[in-house]
């Protein structure tokens, strides 16, 4: 399938094209999907979203066959984005072309728990990436890895706050046993991967959720990097059931705890904006603890937090706004979406097709491409930078 690029007098020097299979051959698939992709010259940079089930050496085998070799990052999800909507087991290409744009990629594995040694080790693709009008690092980790705000700061410590960082967490369609990142002809796992993109167009991040407070704050007591282990000096997991009350099925099985999970995330507070929700991925059955995807501070307050389908389709329309406040009222070439799959849990089959048609509609019918993410990376300002259970929308002029 072939989402043709909008562009206008002034966009002629770069191109955003989107292709999408749903072939279960991976070498058809990956094939189809790059050459949908590939419509104009000199294309820069391929991003692939990608379902864990394909052969995926074979899937990059035939992408780079097709390109010819133009550099690429990717990564598995949990469900893909495209602008025919939402879908599973397929493959997305993104393609960014012309004299416009220039990229640089790079990857890192992350050693034991080193993430923030693997943010900065990618981050210095920045350096070697020619200077144009606006600039982004995008970035795509094993969201199974650990505290994935370490990667943020590892990348911030390199490229400083002049450089936005945006992304998402790979996925592998809820089992949480493994995930893949992609890098030019390279299949990785327990890494990270990147791309400096430079434009002579405006860039533009847009970030918002849509859940909300319920009930009173909890007290942190005991934590350790992602993992909580007492809520009000008590056990994390007696916390959340007493106040969430969960079907009998998620008190013993793993797999039905993270389905319930999925829908009832932990919020912390900000200074200003929307609480950081923070995805429950796990829990220890033995000792009443909680595994997050990122890092819940000690001696924090906390809040359970709740969603409708009301309150998830406002925050697209408001992330939508303002990813593509930066272009001042130009048309984008496309946008790429990184979308937690606990807001897909909410919407359901149905909303998450309304959500991608909002996006779609946001952009003027300018390509859109994007994954279900185990977490989402956005940093405009300060440190902080990691999300989950978000929307992140990042819009090219």
């Amino acid at each position: 399938m072939r989402q043709s690029p909008v562009e206008t007098d002034t966009q002629q020097h770069r191109w955003f094209a989107v292709g999408q299979s749903n072939d279960r051959d991976a070498r058809t698939a990956g094939d189809a999907a790059a050459a949908a992709a590939l419509q104009g010259d000199e294309a820069q940079l391929l991003v692939v979203f990608c379902s864990h089930t394909h052969d995926l050496d074979a899937l990059l085998d035939a992408i780079n066959r097709r390109s010819g070799g133009v550099p690429l990052i990717g990564c598995s999800t949990a469900g893909e984005i495209s602008t025919g909507g939402p879908g599973d087991a397929g493959v997305v290409v993104t393609a960014l072309g012309g004299p416009g744009f220039s990229a640089r990629t790079a990857s890192a594995e992350i050693r034991g728990d080193d993430l923030r040694g693997a943010g900065a080790e990618v981050a210095r693709c920045v350096a070697d990436c020619p200077e144009r009008g606006d600039h982004v690092l995008l970035l795509l980790t094993d969201g199974l890895a650990g505290d994935q705000q370490e990667v943020v700061r590892g990348a911030y410590g390199v490229v400083g706050a002049g450089t936005p960082l945006v992304g998402g967490c790979a996925g592998d369609e809820l089992e949480m046993r493994l995930t893949y990142q992609l890098h030019n002809g390279s299949v990785l796992t327990h890494s990270v991967v990147g791309a400096a993109l430079s434009s002579d167009g405006a860039l533009g991040i847009g970030v918002r959720h849509g859940w909300r407070r319920v009930g009173e704050p909890v007290l942190v007591t005991r934590s350790a990097h992602n993992r909580v282990y007492r809520l009000n000096d008590r056990p994390a997991l007696d916390i959340y059931f007493e106040h969430l009350h969960p079907p009998a099925e998620a008190r013993c099985d793993q797999a039905a705890f993270t389905r319930f999970a999925l829908t009832h995330p932990l919020g912390l507070p900000r200074r200003r904006g929307e609480d950081h929700v923070r995805f429950v991925g796990e829990a220890d059955f033995g000792d009443g603890s909680l595994g997050l995807i990122a890092e819940v501070p000690q001696g924090g307050l906390a809040w359970f937090m709740e969603g409708d389908e009301d309150s998830v389709l406002a925050a697209t329309d408001a992330a939508c706004a303002d990813a593509l406040a930066p272009l001042q009222g130009s048309p984008p070439l496309g946008a790429i979406a990184f979308d937690c799959i606990a807001r897909r849990g909410i919407l359901g089959d149905a909303g998450i097709a309304a959500e991608v048609d909002r996006v779609s509609h946001s952009t003027g019918g300018a390509p859109v491409s994007g994954f279900y993410t185990y977490g989402e990376i956005a940093r405009t300002a300060g440190q902080s930078g990691f999300h989950n259970q978000t929307l992140v929308v990042l819009a090219l002029g």
